[in-house]
């Protein structure tokens, strides 16, 4: 009697249908068979395109990197595990020993700590400068600069940065410009339209948009640069979330629709915020005081973004009173929430940073940052009056 074949673990092909979902369909899988190793050096080769391991590439990564990469308008995007993760692929990728590396100098703190001291470590020399002022920026270029790191708008200070200023000057010096578009988005502003070669993004923040992501994404349109962020990225283990991407796509879809309801409730909580009694500035690019006002409407095109910041008087005592009275609204170091969340630089993103450090680029204890969400103005701006009353109570 025969003996009866094993039964092979793996299932059988998903069956055969001629519709499609509507969904992009949730692709978990780690690994990814081929036929013969032909087919194999086939697609490692470029002569066809397949999958083989989910850290070298996976399906929803390429959805959402294909998405963000036409609204942003660059040939091609590469999604990763998180928005330091795409800095890291932009800098680790490109510069090498003896390559320097020019920064704003009011960066994500993370940002700074990567330009201060993991890159110079390495070999790669950094210097910060203002990238408001565009003659402060070619100053503190060198011969050896390979590339300018900088974001649209400060966090927090909310400063705007002559970005096409700047990418005249990188053209003209034959420098990378990097833009972080994290705060502004495609939405407001596409930096590629005004000299950028390469844009980043943290997908966690807005473009997701639910707090429930982790994501990065970087984009150009030049092959060359691509390919190097890539290998980098893919050698290092960068890689995305299969189900982090599925749910990002998904925050796509209704991310304009997000964006402009925040921004608009954000104006009119930077206006209520000036009239309050103990605020002793309210930052919005929108508000005629704002420094950078007209920079900020010609570049942004009438968009200010979702982000408030405001600064009470009273220092550390003041500002555990108004987190601890702005109960509705979460106090965390994160934005682009549907909920609006409320964020202390001094003890959160800047924290590292020394006090008069901090105190340099505008930062004081009684600063905090708004990222609004999607609560009714009106709600909104109550919660912020019992807040910043009780901060001036102590």
């Amino acid at each position: 009697m025969a003996k009866p074949r094993a039964t092979l673990i793996r299932p059988e092909p998903l069956p055969e249908s001629i519709s499609r979902p509507v969904v992009t369909p949730l692709s978990p899988s780690v690994v990814y068979a081929s036929e013969t190793p032909d087919a194999l050096d086939a697609q490692y080769e470029g002569r066809t395109q397949g999958y083989t391991y989910a850290r070298e590439g996976h399906p929803n990564a390429d959805v959402l990197a294909r998405r963000i990469a036409t609204l942003e308008g660059v040939e091609a995007g590469l999604v990763l595990g998180s928005g330091m993760a795409a800095v890291t692929a932009v800098l680790m990728g490109l510069c090498g020993s003896g390559d320097h590396v020019l920064g704003g100098d009011q960066l994500y703190g993370r940002s700074l700590r990567l330009m201060a001291e993991d890159l110079p470590r390495l070999g790669i020399e950094t210097t910060l400068a203002d990238p408001t002022d565009i003659a402060a920026m070619e100053a503190a270029l060198r011969p050896e600069t390979k590339l300018i790191l900088v974001e649209v708008v400060s966090n927090p200070t909310l400063r705007v940065a002559d970005i096409q200023a700047l990418g005249q000057l990188a053209k003209a010096r034959g420098i990378l410009l990097v833009v972080d578009n994290t705060f502004t988005t495609p939405r407001a502003v596409k930096p590629v339209d005004l000299g950028a070669d390469i844009v980043l993004h943290s997908v966690t923040k807005l473009m997701a948009g639910h707090s429930d992501v982790t994501l990065g994404w970087v984009g150009a349109n030049e092959a060359s640069l691509m390919e190097r962020m890539t290998t980098f990225a893919v050698t290092t283990g960068l890689t995305p979330s299969p189900f982090d991407c599925w749910l990002a796509e998904r925050g796509l879809m209704t991310f304009d629709l997000r964006f402009d309801r925040a921004q608009a409730t954000a104006a009119a909580l930077a206006d209520a915020l000036a009239d309050m009694p103990g605020v002793i500035r309210s930052v919005y690019p929108m508000r005629a005081d704002h420094p950078d006002h007209n920079r900020a409407v010609a570049l942004l095109d009438g968009q200010g973004c979702n982000m408030v910041t405001f600064e009470v008087s009273g220092g550390r005592p003041a500002a555990n009173a108004l987190a601890a009275e702005a109960s509705g609204i979460a106090f965390a170091p994160t934005l682009g929430d549907v909920g609006s969340t409320l964020s202390h630089p001094a003890s959160s993103s800047h924290r590292a940073l020394t006090p008069e450090a901090r105190s340099a680029i505008g930062i004081s204890e009684g600063t905090f940052r708004v990222s609004v969400g999607l609560e009714e103005p009106k709600a909104l701006i109550a919660e912020f009056e019992r807040a910043v009353r009780a901060s001036q109570a102590v």
